[in-house]
């Protein structure tokens, strides 16, 4: 369950066996391996202001391996409205808004959060709806006064509406009577109005009394493409000897470093043209070839998309991998989190330094960087260049180091 704000940490519910609580959702969340097959995810609060936000296809993809999704409350269910016809279950009346179209837009459930994303500071438009509706129940304000007054209200910037900024609004508007109201109601029951609480309680209880999604799950075809197939990639990480490693930097360090790889990527394009990953016709490579003109070699010509998540492809791309090269890939990946954190806000490694890396580590002319790169699965010298950026920080701390060993040992030669 991916929660925050709309949900206090010390709620019964949370506290249920078999609920597992998670901040809320953001881009990539789940690519984790943690989402296993037979679990269901309740998705309730997410991020998309400070990180991106959880994409559509992540859900399709969750969904289509066979892990049930439902959505309330906040960013839940707003994605459930968006991809129940897909088979995401929304719940409660904040999906039913979205869903007939009373609410549109984002604004409506995103609220300013507390560092840790675990407490609400201000109050989202879709619960002072709901208030100014119960008021007007309750004879306090007709239609026309609520209307008013909520668009006064949505005029304020989301981080910036507390409840002292709904009071001072109510003040400008003349609504004394009903801030006066709210003050008293809320005084009586800290949650009053507060409709994106109750629809993540009955999500939570849906989950718990198995009422998920019981369609057939999405066909991949709705979701597969580059854009996913990037994102996946991204965020595939294995666990090897204990050691958690990106996967993405495994198989780029082979292919800058593996002094085999050309062959190793000839070995995948055969294999791939026999066996495509996304259906279509298998072929010989060399028939491949000669229906594409048979004047290129296949790595000019066959660029099959990589599924690092895929064990095949990993076995056959990773066969030359050492425990050295393991731990160089650790080494390079704190080496590029120390840079970053170094330079806050800074540009990336520059195009023209890692473009010396390169020449410096295959020895190659500037006018042979696109066939090495190339042959290497790398596509051309200048999508090299921006892959290789990442291991450019640990690549040269590992020279500075090498050449400070070099001085001392001349040094300790010298006396």
């Amino acid at each position: 369950m991916y929660v925050g704000p709309t949900l206090p940490r010390y709620e019964p519910v949370l506290l249920e066996p078999g609920v597992q609580v998670h901040p809320p959702i953001r881009h990539g969340d789940l690519f984790d391996a943690a989402v296993r097959d037979g679990d269901t995810v309740v998705i309730i609060d997410g991020v998309y202001h400070q990180a991106p936000a959880l994409r559509h296809k992540e859900i399709l993809n969750a969904m289509g391996r066979g892990v049930p999704v439902i959505g309330a409350a906040s960013i839940g269910a707003l994605r459930a409205a968006e991809l129940d016809a897909f088979g995401m279950l929304g719940v409660g009346a904040v999906y039913t808004s979205y869903v007939r179209g009373v609410i549109t837009g984002d604004d409506e459930v995103a609220v300013g959060q507390a560092p840790g994303g675990r407490e609400s500071l201000t109050w989202p438009l879709v619960n002072l709806r709901h208030v100014l509706g119960l008021a007007r129940a309750a004879g306090i304000v007709d239609e026309a006064r609520a209307e008013w007054l909520l668009a006064a209200l949505r005029g304020v910037y989301y981080p910036q509406r507390t409840t002292a900024a709904v009071r001072a609004v109510c003040q400008r508007q003349g609504e004394t009577e009903f801030a006066g109201w709210l003050a008293e109601q809320r005084g009586r029951d800290l949650y009053f109005g507060d409709v994106k609480r109750l629809d993540a309680l009955a999500a939570v209880r849906a989950a718990l009394a198995g009422r998920g999604p019981t369609g057939a799950p999405p066909s991949p075809v709705t979701w597969d493409s580059s854009y996913f197939r990037g994102w996946s990639n991204h965020f595939a990480r294995s666990v090897v000897a204990g050691v958690e490693l990106w996967t993405q930097d495994r198989v780029v360090y082979q292919q800058v470093f593996d002094g085999d790889f050309r062959e190793r990527w000839a070995d995948f394009l055969a294999h791939r043209s026999r066996h495509p990953a996304c259906g279509g016709e298998g072929l010989p490579l060399l028939e491949r070839l000669q229906r594409a003109g048979g004047m290129l070699p296949a790595h000019r010509v066959f660029h099959p998309a990589l599924d690092l998540r895929d064990e095949a492809t990993l076995a056959m791309l990773l066969g030359g991998e050492t425990r050295d090269d393991r731990a160089a890939v650790a080494r390079y990946a704190e080496a590029r989190a120390a840079y970053r954190q170094e330079r806050p806000g800074a540009a990336a490694v520059s195009g023209d330094v890692a473009r010396r890396v390169l020449l410096q580590i295959w020895r190659c002319r500037p006018t042979a960087l696109d066939a090495e790169a190339s042959g290497r699965g790398l596509i051309s010298g200048a999508y090299a260049i921006e892959v290789v950026k990442r291991l450019v920080p640990g690549f040269l701390a590992e020279a500075r180091e090498a050449v400070a060993t070099k001085d001392r040992e001349v040094a300790d030669g010298g006396r």
